[in-house]
């Protein structure tokens, strides 16, 4: 199994950000990545909707092989990942809330939280930040709109912009000295981001702490790859794979031996 790809799935493009860190650290593996994109955003959708929808790519990936998946969307974990782990015998990673070390490195007891509201909802993000932040203001915003502008190739847009500065500038006045993103999709708006914070302000990505803690349930289930052959990445989508395209393309530095391929209009459910 341990030559068996790599599944990510994220509602739509988001997870590229993950799959970026991946790619870094376990260049030798393959990778599937779904995107939910037909049904994209999971922020606003109920829980037992996000179960169905993650459950159905779960069995769509495990019949394609893979041998560890990777949840890289925050609100799919908050929701689906105790339910997948309790009914399927494959390891799962999900998108832990980076509210621990936003918390133990304020300098200003004040941290701001943007993420979707199902992520909010969430036991993990509840737990740590009972756990980690009862002793830090958390400055919180639901970032409605923020996936749908990604997801459209509008990060770096006006329209990008106007809309995280109403999300910041009361964090801003918060005094916050930390800003964890709460949604795979929101590193790619971090060159607007950077625009409107001060450099004074640490910005916190998950992304390359998931892929450490990937690499190393691989290592402990014995499960890094060993084979010599190129890698590949397959990447399909229940809708139009136009902006996994861009985003790869604009983001990861794939190798000339790595083979890529794009697949849209997969239904994961009736797959």
């Amino acid at each position: 199994m341990s030559n068996y790809p790599i599944g990510i799935f994220d509602s739509g493009a988001g997870g590229i950000s993950v799959l970026k860190e991946l790619v870094k650290i376990l260049p030798n593996e393959s990778f599937i990545y779904f995107a939910d994109s037909a049904n994209c955003p999971y922020g606003p959708k109920q829980p037992e909707r996000i179960i169905e929808l993650s459950n159905c790519i779960t069995k769509f990936l495990l019949d394609k092989g893979c041998r560890t998946i990777v949840v890289a969307c925050n609100t799919a974990t908050a929701a689906a990942i105790d339910f997948l782990r309790g009914n399927y015998n494959v390891p799962f990673i999900g998108m832990e809330p980076a509210i621990k070390p936003a918390s133990l490195n304020t300098k200003t007891k004040s941290i701001g939280v943007l993420a979707t509201a199902g992520t909010f909802k969430g036991r993990l993000y509840i737990e740590t930040s009972r756990k980690f932040a009862s002793d830090v203001n958390v400055c919180y915003q639901i970032g409605e709109g923020l996936v749908e502008l990604v997801e459209s190739g509008m990060a770096n847009s006006e329209e990008s912009e106007n809309l995280l500065r109403k999300y910041i500038e009361p964090m801003l006045d918060c005094n916050i000295d930390h800003i964890v993103l709460g949604c795979t999709h929101y590193p790619f708006l971090r060159p607007v981001l950077e625009k409107i914070i001060p450099e004074s302000i640490t910005i916190i990505d998950p992304a390359p702490a998931v892929a450490r803690q990937t690499e190393k349930v691989l290592k402990e289930n014995g499960l890094l790859s060993t084979t010599q052959n190129s890698p590949s990445i397959e990447l399909y989508s229940s809708g139009s794979t136009k902006i996994l395209k861009f985003l790869m393309e604009e983001n990861l530095k794939i190798t000339a031996t790595t083979s890529i391929n794009y697949v849209d209009g997969i239904s994961a459910c009736n797959a």
